[in-house]
């Protein structure tokens, strides 16, 4: 039961989107919140360049059919399902709350729980560090640029140049810095990755924080009735489901084998809350950031739980045919 109540960081976004209900901060205040927010995100990707390996994504590159089958789940398929489910789903929400649908549809996949829920159902880990690996990266690029072709074809308005010269300046550079500085830092950063997550995790907690508080200012909560909320989750729900099952039997269509069928469900059907709040404050300037984020940190929790109960289940079949004893597994789970 304990895999179905929200962890420690999901509690503490709870926490947050509270403190942003009945304390708002605004003026100077948000003011200053907002640079400590633009400066958080920066160090964050810095020290991802830093951490991530190059010797893991070339040991791992060899794979090349399962890692182009997770980017197109990822980059196609759910973008194609945003659009597509549109008539069907957006009228269980508000337009706002559909953008954020349609912006969690082009974000990358999630690294340290997909490589987490990989190993505890026994499938091809080296090839889950690379692919999620890879989908953050590729994510820094493809995402600004599904997301300007996506907003525009939903009539929504576009993504501006100056939206891309941010997610380059912000994201980007931040990345490529701590992609050199790793020859110095890297095994500092990787042996201290408490402070990755740290970082991580408050980079966001402040990005939500700002989020709400505007939304909160600008009248979120009347906005945002309980039938709405319950529409959010269904439509969440669904888009999980469907990409479960299509990676699922996708991968089997393809031949691949149960080890590589574990990797491309649990790579292929997830999207990175790390990765979407920090984009979202530089791609939506302007919009109800609040409304847009809702979605990410709702489908967050919604895909940890289902995962799980997943992974478990993977795990034992793995256990009855290979005669392999299961344990709880280890990993944080976000």
């Amino acid at each position: 039961m304990r895999r179905f109540l929200p962890d420690g960081f999901t509690l503490s976004l709870i926490a947050t989107v509270l403190l942003a209900s009945f304390l708002p901060c605004r003026g100077v205040t948000a003011q200053a919140f907002n640079v400590l927010t633009d400066i958080a995100i920066a160090l964050l990707f810095f020290l991802h360049g830093a951490k991530l390996s190059r010797e893991a994504v070339v040991a791992g590159m060899t794979n090349w059919r399962l890692h182009l089958t997770v980017l197109a789940s990822t980059f196609v398929l759910f973008p194609v399902l945003g659009l597509l489910l549109k008539p069907v789903l957006s009228p269980l929400v508000s337009p706002d709350l559909y953008l954020g649908i349609l912006f969690l549809c082009t974000l990358p996949s999630t690294v340290q729980s997909s490589i987490a829920f990989t190993s505890i159902a026994r499938g091809n880990v080296p090839a889950a560090i690379v692919s999620a690996s890879a989908s953050s990266l590729l994510g820094i690029f493809v995402t600004p640029l599904l997301v300007g072709l996506m907003i525009a074809g939903s009539g929504q308005g576009a993504l501006s140049w100056h939206s891309v010269g941010a997610i380059v300046l912000q994201l980007f550079v931040p990345f490529v810095a701590g992609q050199v500085a790793q020859r110095w830092i890297g095994g500092w950063v990787r042996k201290h990755a408490t402070l990755l997550t740290f970082v991580d995790r408050g980079s966001i907690l402040l990005v939500v924080y700002t989020a709400f508080s505007a939304a909160v200012l600008q009248g979120l909560w009347h906005q945002l009735p309980l039938p709405v909320l319950g529409g959010l989750v269904l439509v969440n729900a669904v888009l999980l489901a469907l990409a479960l099952l299509a990676t699922r039997y996708g991968a089997r269509a393809l031949g691949f084998d149960t080890d590589d069928e574990i990797t491309i469900v649990f790579c292929g059907s997830k999207k990175s809350l790390a990765s979407g709040v920090p984009m979202a404050k530089v791609l939506f300037a302007g919009h109800p950031l609040g409304l847009i984020v809702l979605p990410i940190m709702l489908f967050h929790q919604i895909q940890l739980m289902t995962c799980a109960v997943l992974a478990r289940r993977y795990a034992l079949r793995h256990a009855n045919t290979r005669g392999v004893p299961v344990s709880a597994g280890s990993g944080e789970y976000r």
